[in-house]
């Protein structure tokens, strides 16, 4: 399966000042290092600051939140420790605002509706089950979409979610009968993909030093998937 490699020359900056870094991840990139031992956006990020900046050490590069590997879009970096800590606490007490675009191959019932479920993570399938009901060891998740866009087939919906669970939108999505496009882990009926039509379209927060409101929006990316809906 294909995997993007890019060079920290290539990275996509949405937002930099001397506090954060707001970046466009592609679809198939690490957020994070894991056992894959694939480069991440993290190591990415720490090669730009140091050339960058010409430091001579290791760059500060503090991970704020994380978005699944086949998912693109916005990812919240922080360039010191007091913006981290900061930025930590607001996504704790639920003060930033996440917005995602999914695209689906079925409309949902409902144009817009709040779906409250309770997700239990398998660590090792590195799979979300999905309960409709208080379940032992599931978490609370609860998220609101509503329909924005169709063509053809393809639906576009706009998601918010209102709790932080491991891929969340992707399993109260694939629950409801409404799987991401190329998400097979989740009901989609086709080709898996490195990329699913999952897009992390924006973060609404509160610069945690300046305490100015940031809205930071990524454009969709040029897959084929995403061009019936550019430029969105």
């Amino acid at each position: 399966m294909r995997r993007n490699k890019p060079t920290g020359s290539d990275l996509k900056i949405l937002f930099e000042d001397n506090h954060l870094l707001v970046i466009n991840k592609p679809a198939g990139l690490l957020t994070q290092g894991d056992r894959t031992g694939d480069r991440s956006l993290v190591d990415y990020v720490a090669d730009y600051l140091k050339i960058r900046y010409q430091k001579p050490g290791n760059a500060f590069v503090g991970l704020v939140h994380r978005i699944d590997r086949p998912v693109s879009g916005v990812v919240l970096l922080a360039k010191t420790s007091k913006a981290l800590t900061r930025m930590n606490k607001a996504f704790a007490e639920g003060r930033v605002t996440k917005c995602y675009y999914a695209l689906t191959n079925q409309a949902p019932a409902q144009e817009s509706a709040v779906l409250v479920n309770w997700l239990k993570k398998d660590p090792v399938k590195n799979r979300t089950k999905v309960f409709h009901k208080e379940t032992k060891g599931a978490k609370r998740a609860e998220l609101r979409y509503s329909m924005k866009t169709s063509h053809g087939s393809k639906h576009m919906l706009e998601v918010y979610p209102l709790t932080g669970r491991p891929h969340q939108i992707r399993a109260q999505l694939g629950a409801i009968g409404c799987p991401i496009i190329g998400d097979v882990k989740y009901g989609y009926r086709g080709k898996p993909s490195h990329e699913i039509g999952l897009h992390a379209r924006s973060l609404q927060f509160e610069h945690p030093v300046k305490r100015e409101s940031l809205d930071v929006v990524a454009p969709l990316p040029n897959g084929s998937q995403w061009r019936p809906f550019q430029p969105i």
